[in-house]
């Protein structure tokens, strides 16, 4: 069956890094899209960066522009989200997302915690 199993998330100081993976399995991921979404408590879910099928194109959202990175490996099926000069306003519960044309899968997400 389809499967997204997020990890690396935690509690993090200000300014600190993280790493998130997203581990894909019974779908062919290299036909997918993939995306990070996060939703912070009391707000609505938020897509972060988004990277193509190939990898070559990436996309993020203005607040985390230079200071996060997308990226995947096709051959492992996986997807990453680099996590750097973390700020307490990233705290979320991170998701990854899989999409091509109507077919969309989700994982159960990953909590970051940015505190002092």
């Amino acid at each position: 069956q389809v499967q997204l199993v997020e990890s690396g998330g935690g509690l993090v100081q200000p300014g600190g890094s993280l790493r998130l993976s997203c581990a894909a399995s019974g779908f062919t991921f290299r036909r997918y899209a993939m995306r990070w979404y996060r939703q912070a408590p009391g707000k609505e879910r938020e897509l972060v960066a988004d990277i193509s099928e190939s990898g070559i194109r990436t996309n993020y959202v203005d607040s985390v522009k230079g200071r996060f990175t997308i990226s995947r490996d096709n051959a492992k099926n996986t997807v990453y989200l680099q996590m750097n000069s973390l700020k307490p306003e990233d705290t979320a519960v991170y998701y990854c997302n899989a999409a091509y044309f109507t077919n969309i899968y989700w994982g159960q997400g990953t909590q970051v915690t940015v505190s002092s």
